[in-house]
């Protein structure tokens, strides 16, 4: 495989795990990150594995960042193949409880961040006839749980700003796929908002996944490869997504046993 790939948030996480499974097929990978020094190491990673890379400093909230980026990845491959929105943060807790300035700062970046990679990068491969788009979503964004506040719905937008790219893109040669996992081992804690109840639950459930930020981008890539839209890479929650879209009533069901299990739970 030969394409020119760029991936935002691959300094860590699954961003870094797909940007080495890139490499590792061939590709020359972008790894663009709002910190540089992460994505220089992530570089180095792949150099010192005889890999093609090149780290780029991006703020995926900034227009004028995103210009930059588009005008040097222009510059140095003169087009991009695939460009992967994967950099977010995460948040959690009772929807009342979530302040305006936490709803805008999610927003921001975990769906008006993917709407300006698209705009930015989008056109080009539209003039050049083929391309690929893969927005990491979450299964928060399908799932419609309690307790998830905004992060369910930036993630529920970015579904379904992909369901109209692709409708938009597909007839003219640009794919676009959206992947929605559940927990995984990784690092998107880090900017955590919300209860302090919910990240330790969030924490407790990375640590117990079977799955790693390494399993989560092999799947993507081997799905993304095949030109699949909707990419739930975990079993458990493609069972989930079946029972919700074909059983509502009976998912919603178990949503308010869990709700009532947590009520019962508490002090």
């Amino acid at each position: 495989m030969s394409k020119t790939v760029l991936i935002t948030g691959a300094g860590s996480g699954l961003g870094r795990a797909l940007a080495m499974r890139y490499a590792a097929l061939g590709c020359r990978v972008g790894i663009a990150d709002l910190d540089l020094e992460r994505a220089e190491a992530v570089r180095a990673e792949i150099e010192a594995t005889g890999g093609r890379a090149i780290a780029f400093h991006v703020d995926i909230t900034s227009d004028e960042a995103w210009a930059l980026l588009r005008d040097q990845i222009s510059s140095t491959w003169h087009g991009l193949d695939v460009l992967i929105n994967n950099a977010g943060v995460a948040s959690g807790g009772a929807t009342l409880e979530a302040s305006i300035d936490d709803w805008r700062w999610m927003l921001d970046v975990n769906l008006l961040g993917v709407v300006r990679g698209c705009k930015a990068f989008a056109p080009g491969m539209l003039e050049r006839g083929h391309g690929q788009i893969i927005n990491i979503a979450s299964f928060a964004g399908l799932a419609g749980a309690p307790g998830l506040s905004s992060y369910g719905v930036a993630k529920g937008g970015v579904v379904t700003l992909s369901e109209g790219l692709r409708g938009e893109f597909e007839p003219r040669g640009l794919r676009v796929s959206v992947v929605c996992p559940a927990f995984f081992k990784t690092n998107l804690l880090e900017n955590f908002r919300g209860s302090e109840r919910m990240r330790k639950t969030a924490a407790k459930l990375m640590e117990e996944a079977r799955e790693s930020a390494d399993d989560i981008a092999q799947a993507i890539v081997q799905a993304a490869e095949r030109g699949v839209f909707l990419i739930i890479p975990t079993a458990t929650e493609r069972r989930r997504w079946w029972l919700k879209r074909w059983f509502p009533e009976a998912y919603y069901k178990q949503v308010q046993k869990m709700v009532r299990s947590r009520l019962e739970k508490q002090p």
